[in-house]
């Protein structure tokens, strides 16, 4: 399927050879003798009105399988003839530049298309019948510009065979066989693997070539996105129509600030921002959790279960909201509850405001007296909680999922806007296609510099991915070294609390993937982490981490001059994490090579300390005036108008439990029983 144009008759006649199969062409040995005259004939016979129907209704009668089938350019604008089409096998939809279609067709003397009333051009025809291709196919093949019908027929060739192969997902502790692995579906709903690894895809990810992300530079977020993505997820896991339908309903105008959902901002000198924090709770963890809930929502739905669920999730301070916020606004009457669990004095006073006044259907925030990492472990325990995962069943019928990075469903969304800002900086003429860049990211659970990785994987070319900690520099220190030591290790509380993490939960992934995918390995390293406090690498897994990841981290009083230097510089005001990845950022800068910088999170999520290190009195003020005094000292980025909205909202949840698992137990029991 395609335009005319696109090549797809004469991929069809290369293809057929390849599998083994007949090929047909549906103008000439379909329409023509169902018709008993030419195509040509027939348009002149009925008009280019009636065409369209009389060509979808003859499509209807056509039932051969087994064979390499050539559709017409029109055919999709008839949905009952594409659906019936598509009942019969496998849609591959052509993807060809226009440029390329109007040149072809110009070769090819065809200067107008069915449906191309007079002064309508031939490019505002095939865009307008783009919607009609969008819908209706299987397996999408971006083709490059100027591409070779030989190259284009092998892109189609090996989609298939991925088709075939559906490669699945494996926990990084269980070397499983190929038939055990584990669908999409799968993975979103369990989140955390049983043997307490993590899920991850089952084969490498797909690459994107030069040329297939030039295709994608001029492309809107959304659209960028739905191509990304469908290369990531198997078509008999997720439709790529329904797909669609998630992404463009995640990154709309109403759940994001900004028209270009995550974009990159000019800073200083060779420093640019990914600003992602435009979300409706103004951190970047949106970015997943627009889309996240959508993807759990629809395994539940498929699966065709009564069981219920529970997605319990640790925060330390922005997932929680995040996570909240996505299933309040897609849960789609789902049997499905959120608990989370924050560590009580371990957030900033809005990332609390915003996620204890959140109201909705089956959901409670809970504060536990400890740290991110008590929050977390006893998320993880519970997973492995066999007892608690009996008395669910029994008592409510529901079971146990996770929406922190843990979960893959989070993580493979945030593969996206690192592609994304790559391309931005292509658009802006920054850099040319190919050219490298270096990535800095605040980092503290390892999941969105893992997501970084994947895109490094899919073809951005990265020159080095730079981890920047806060005084909980164990990554920094893991990186250097290559041991991971919690022996005489104690958190420390900082205003960039994201980032006040011991253990990282996503490493464990870039480990397995650094070993080869030795589930035996991983096993042994996690096991004497929870025993002994500590494991190490092997010199030449050190090595290779070094090739690609640096670290370092800054101090406090580093993060307060960083703010109030590149405020003073640039006018632009910088929340705390983000000065920790500029702070850092700036010890490797390189002035030959573009740095982009995560933004994490909206300056506003920590009002009070960002004014506290710009000398600000707030002593006694509420929170939105101290929002009224930093919106008055920068001119960006502008005020985060929901956030700001957010803290006017009378708190709801209020419990906090003390440090103990029995507790935290007895909570997601009791929650369990409202759903």
């Amino acid at each position: 399927m395609g335009s005319p144009g696109s090549g797809k008759t004469t991929v069809g006649r290369l293809l057929g050879p390849k599998l083994g199969m007949d090929v047909l062409d549906i103008d000439d040995h379909h329409l023509e003798s169902f018709w008993g005259m030419p195509v040509s004939e027939k348009l002149a016979e009925v008009g280019s009105d009636s065409f369209i129907e009389e060509e979808g209704k003859a499509l209807m009668e056509f039932n051969e399988r087994g064979k390499v089938i050539s559709l017409t350019g029109s055919n999709p604008m008839y949905k009952p003839a594409m659906d019936h089409i598509a009942r019969t096998g496998t849609v591959v939809f052509l993807d060809t530049p226009s440029d390329d279609i109007v040149r072809r067709l110009e070769e090819m003397r065809v200067n107008r298309i069915v449906g191309q009333n007079d002064g309508v051009t031939m490019e505002s025809i095939l865009k307008y019948r783009q919607q009609f291709y969008e819908g209706s196919y299987d397996i999408r093949v971006i083709v490059e510009e100027n591409e070779n019908p030989e190259s284009i027929t092998n892109k189609v060739f090996l989609a298939l065979s991925r088709l075939k192969m559906k490669p699945g997902y494996v926990s990084t502790r269980q070397n499983s066989k190929p038939e055990a692995r584990k669908s999409f579906s799968d993975v979103i709903l369990k989140g955390l693997a049983p043997d307490g690894g993590l899920f991850v895809p089952g084969s490498c990810l797909p690459v994107l070539s030069i040329g297939e992300m030039k295709r994608m530079v001029d492309s809107k977020y959304p659209q960028r996105a739905l191509q990304i993505l469908e290369k990531c997820i198997h078509p008999s896991d997720l439709h790529p129509s329904v797909l669609s339908t998630f992404v463009s309903r995640a990154y709309s105008n109403d759940n994001f600030e900004c028209f270009k959902v995550f974009p990159v901002r000019h800073l200083d000198n060779n420093q640019y921002l990914l600003e992602l924090f435009h979300g409706p709770t103004a951190s970047f963890k949106d970015a997943a959790l627009q889309l996240m809930p959508q993807f759990f929502v629809n395994a539940l739905k498929a699966s065709k279960t009564t069981t219920k669920y529970v997605i319990i999730v640790a925060t330390s301070g922005d997932t929680g909201g995040a996570v909240l916020d996505g299933f309040i606004r897609h849960e789609g009457g789902a049997d499905v509850g959120v608990l989370v669990l924050y560590p009580d004095d371990g957030i900033s006073d809005v990332q609390k405001q915003q996620m204890t006044a959140m109201a909705g259907r089956n959901i409670q925030v809970i504060g536990v007296r400890g740290d991110f990492d008590v929050c977390q472990s006893f998320v993880k325990r519970a997973f492995k909680d066999r007892a608690l995962e009996k008395d669910l069943m029994v008592d409510t019928n529901c079971k146990l999922s996770a929406a922190n990075s843990i979960s893959w469903g989070r993580l493979l969304p945030q593969i996206v806007y690192h592609v994304s800002s790559y391309l931005d900086l292509v658009q802006n003429d920054v850099i040319q296609l190919g050219s490298e860049v270096d990535l800095c990211i605040p980092t503290g659970n390892f999941g969105n510099i893992l997501a970084a990785y994947y895109s490094k994987q899919m073809g951005v070319p990265y020159r080095r991915l730079i981890c920047a900690s806060n005084s909980n520099n164990i990554l920094t220190d893991f990186i250097k070294t290559g041991t991971y030591d919690l022996r005489n290790r104690t958190l420390h509380k900082t205003t960039s609390p994201a980032i006040d993490i011991l253990v990282s939960s996503n490493l464990e992934r870039y480990l397995y993937h650094l070993s080869g995918g030795s589930a035996d390995f991983i096993s042994e390293c996690f096991t004497n982490l929870e025993s002994s406090k500590h494991f190490s690498i092997p010199e030449k897994m050190i090595s290779a981490m070094k090739e690609l990841f640096v670290a370092d981290w800054c101090s406090e009083e580093e993060v307060k001059r960083t703010i109030q230097s590149t405020l003073d510089k640039t006018g632009y005001l910088l929340d705390p994490h983000t000065a920790v990845a500029k702070s850092v950022g700036d010890r490797f800068n390189v002035k030959d090579c573009p740095m982009i910088i995560a933004s994490t999170a909206h300056y506003s999520k920590f009002a009070p300390d960002v004014a506290r290190f710009l000398g600000l009195d707030i002593e006694n003020e509420q929170l939105n005036e101290v929002f009224d005094k930093l919106k008055d000292m920068c001119a960006s980025p502008v005020m985060h108008i929901p956030l700001q909205q957010s803290i006017e909202c009378p708190q709801i949840h209020t419990k906090v439990l003390n440090s103990t698992y029995s507790e935290v137990r007895e909570e997601i029991k009791t929650f369990a029983r409202t759903l």
